[in-house]
């Protein structure tokens, strides 16, 4: 016969082996769709799954890769996905006012990554001997093409707009010399900006209007933001901590390297020169006036969003006060709180 003491301690023994399973199990399951796999500024949920920091909110998180950005708010608003990442906030609002059940619930992108450059024989050693010359763009409504005339007209500065296709296409077109300033986006040209080949002109964030404005968001569908609150609430939360991990820790290059499949030293350049932490991390989203306006002059929307309908179309979680981020400027929005009643 087994010694009462014995009993007791198998009991309490089981009792805890069953809360550490009822603990595991505990976790939250969400899946994510994004059409940037292998992206620096989409690979901060997969790396913090694999560094354990959604696991540590109680969450764990299923990815779900898409060809495009459309196909992602698809898979979001059929049901397929909890969360989209990488989303036009201009195409969200869009989405929002044909009555599609959309919600912004974090930034993904603030500000711009093209660049413009050349190759390393021209004469053109700065933006300001852009003047008079063919500078390419990816396609009509791109965001190179808007960059571009944004950049233009910043500077005062006539050149020729020429379509050039992707970014792959336009190197082509500078090499055989239809275009005199070709322009690029990360990851294309980080190996041959480290090699010489080329070198970057100018940027598009050298412009302060394009600097400060959201480029990307997340979304969700409002049946889910309603059921599961807490869970987008930790997620966003988890997504902020890996942003500021990627930015801390050696390990986290390490790990993304080998994720896209890039060198160390790649990937470093990748993050140091094209995506400051900001560009990820902001806890607003930024410029949304002049979002409203861009979206009603590219027919995005027929007419502008009411501050009502902003306020119900993003509901983005205030930021710990720690990041030192403000919801008080008129030009920004913080809207409701996934936390508030």
């Amino acid at each position: 016969m087994m010694p009462i003491g014995n009993v007791y301690g198998v009991a309490a023994s089981g009792a805890i082996l069953l809360a550490a399973m009822q603990g595991a199990f505990a976790a939250d399951r969400l899946v994510v769709a994004t059409s940037q796999h292998g992206a620096w500024e989409s690979a901060a949920a997969e790396l913090g799954q694999h560094a354990g920091i959604f696991k540590k909110h109680g969450i764990v998180l299923e990815f779900s890769y898409t060809r495009d950005a459309a196909e992602t708010e698809q898979r979001v608003l059929s049901g397929a996905a909890d969360v989209g990442s990488a989303i036009n906030p201009m195409e969200a609002m869009r989405s929002y006012a044909f009555g599609a059940h959309t919600r912004i619930i974090s930034t993904h992108v603030t500000g711009s990554t093209n660049y413009w450059y050349v190759l390393r024989s021209s004469p053109i050693r700065s933006s300001k001997d852009m003047a008079g010359k063919i500078v390419g763009y990816e396609s009509n409504g791109s965001s190179s093409q808007y960059d571009a005339i944004d950049f233009m007209q910043m500077h005062g500065m006539n050149a020729k707009l020429a379509l050039t296709g992707s970014a792959n296409a336009t190197f082509n077109h500078l090499k055989a010399g239809v275009v005199d300033v070709g322009w690029g986006s990360p990851p294309f040209g980080v190996d041959r900006i480290a090699q010489g080949e080329i070198r970057i002109v100018a940027r598009a964030n050298d412009v302060p209007d394009i600097r400060n404005k959201t480029a990307s968001v997340m979304i969700t569908r409002t049946e889910t933001l309603a059921k599961r609150k807490d869970v987008l609430a930790r997620f966003v939360l988890a997504y902020r901590e890996a942003v500021n991990w990627m930015y801390a820790d050696p390990a986290a290059l390490q790990r993304y390297a080998a994720f896209a499949e890039v060198s160390e030293a790649e990937a470093r350049q990748l993050r140091d020169e094209f995506f400051p932490k900001e560009t990820l991390l902001s806890g607003e989203v930024v410029g949304l006036n002049a979002i409203v306006k861009d979206a009603v002059v590219l027919g995005y929307l027929r007419k502008p969003l009411s501050w009502r309908q902003l306020s119900e179309l993003v509901q983005i979680a205030a930021p710990p006060a720690e990041d030192g981020m403000s919801c008080e400027d008129a030009t920004r929005i913080c809207a409701l709180l996934l936390l508030g009643p």
